[in-house]
């Protein structure tokens, strides 16, 4: 029987991705996040301790919170949230139940250093097409939800990253980490170095990505759609943050129709009654 206020990871996987989603805040202390630092896709770090100083940011949202085992200090966290207005789950099992079930989590070694607010700080090159607003969205909806992504001139992305200790990607150079491999985009690259590559919807994703980025559109039927918006939508916008925010919607559809729509097909026929197509009285 499932224990009050809390979500089980079943149930929360569903909810991985999607903007609409609750946010999940993990609240495993310092040392046992040492021990184990894998995050659940997604997820912000918070101390419990703390919780009556950043409850606040949360109010009007639903969060799930996670500690290693669902215990008590989920639960507590939990408990204070909605006392502070918050719509707040404990996550069944906690990240160590998460695990059991085989569901994807993100290495937090492979990611940037993080800033004074815990977040991740990215760099590339400006007027961006396909990639470099394929991985800002992978990043923000699964790995730092609150990751910051700075679009500067190609000759500049280097420099910026050292001075502002931001992590360039998705440009050419031997000691870049987050770049095409062979055949493989900068999307793909990340997809399995942030520890999703079995996730389906990304996996079906991936090769969309990679079709329109690539050169290669006749990869998947889909390529074509995605690098035909790609092209459109960096036509609309001036302002590269302006194009990020657009595309982040444009990526959140390709990814519902990777998760939820992949056997579903359209046509007008199909949408008129039932009784109307028996009689033969459907237009042609």
């Amino acid at each position: 029987m499932p224990v009050l206020n809390t979500i089980s990871s079943d149930k929360f996987a569903r909810l991985i991705g999607i903007p609409t989603g609750p946010v999940l805040v993990d609240v495993r202390p310092d040392d046992a996040f040492a021990a184990e630092p894998l995050l659940v896709p997604g997820t912000l770090r918070r101390s419990a301790t703390d919780v009556a100083t950043w409850a606040a940011a949360f109010r009007g949202r639903s969060a799930v919170i996670a500690c290693r085992d669902g215990g008590s200090l989920s639960q507590g966290v939990a408990a204070r949230l909605r006392h502070e207005g918050v719509s707040a789950e404990a996550l069944e099992d906690g990240v160590a139940g998460w695990a059991a079930a085989g569901l994807p989590m993100v290495p937090e070694t492979v990611l940037p250093s993080r800033d004074r607010e815990g977040r991740t700080i990215w760099v590339t090159r400006g007027r961006p097409k396909v990639d470099r607003i394929a991985c800002p969205w992978l990043i923000r909806r699964f790995v730092d939800p609150r990751a910051i992504f700075l679009f500067v001139p190609p000759s500049e992305v280097e420099g910026v990253a050292e001075r502002f200790a931001a992590a360039p990607f998705d440009i050419e150079g031997e000691n870049i980490l987050w770049s095409h491999r062979g055949d493989a985009c900068t999307f793909d690259v990340m997809v399995e170095a942030f520890g999703l590559g079995g996730y389906g919807p990304l996996t079906r994703l991936a090769p969309i990505v990679r079709g329109a980025d690539t050169g290669r559109p006749d990869l998947v039927p889909e390529a074509a759609g995605l690098l035909a918006a790609s092209l459109g939508l960096s036509r609309m916008f001036n302002d590269d943050q302006e194009q990020l925010e657009a595309g982040m919607l444009l990526y959140d559809a390709f990814f519902r129709w990777c998760r939820d729509a992949t056997d579903e097909t359209h046509n007008w026929v199909s949408h008129q009654p039932a009784k109307a197509r028996a009689k033969g009285k459907v237009r042609r």
